[in-house]
């Protein structure tokens, strides 16, 4: 649903609009090609295909590292950023019609507990300790 509604409004996935969002979030625009594999939990060889072709509608550049040679960095382009911009509003248009909209405030409230009590969860420092007594 989420992703048919990207691809077809921008011809994007939603993986695509999520590598793009870490590179306009990140430092300078850019990061490394290995770095971006880690953050969407991706294997190196998935994340180069995807970025040939971000990189071939124009949405980002690679280019060796200036500190690494070895490594290579992906940047995201003024239009990548424009695109992603206008995806993300897309992306949230979606959530709320498809999966929030439905839902009574009970149950919203319930929902926002359990994302608070999962996040919570999943930071490291004993917060499973926390999560039990709450």
């Amino acid at each position: 649903m989420l992703n048919r509604t990207l691809t077809d409004q921008h011809k994007l996935t939603l993986v695509d609009v999520r590598l793009l969002e870490i590179l306009s979030t990140s430092e300078g625009g850019s990061a490394r090609m290995g770095d971006l594999a880690d953050q969407l939990l991706s294997l190196p060889s998935r994340v180069t295909r995807q970025i040939r072709r971000l990189e071939e509608a124009g949405l980002v550049e690679r280019e060796a590292s200036p500190e690494d040679r070895r490594g290579v960095l992906a940047t995201i382009t003024d239009p990548g950023r424009a695109l992603v911009e206008e995806a993300l509003v897309s992306y949230g248009r979606a959530v709320r019609e498809h999966f929030l909209s439905p839902l009574t405030r009970p149950q919203m409230s319930a929902l926002g507990e359990n994302c608070r009590r999962i996040s919570v969860a999943l930071k490291p420092s004993g917060s499973r300790a926390r999560i039990g007594r709450v």
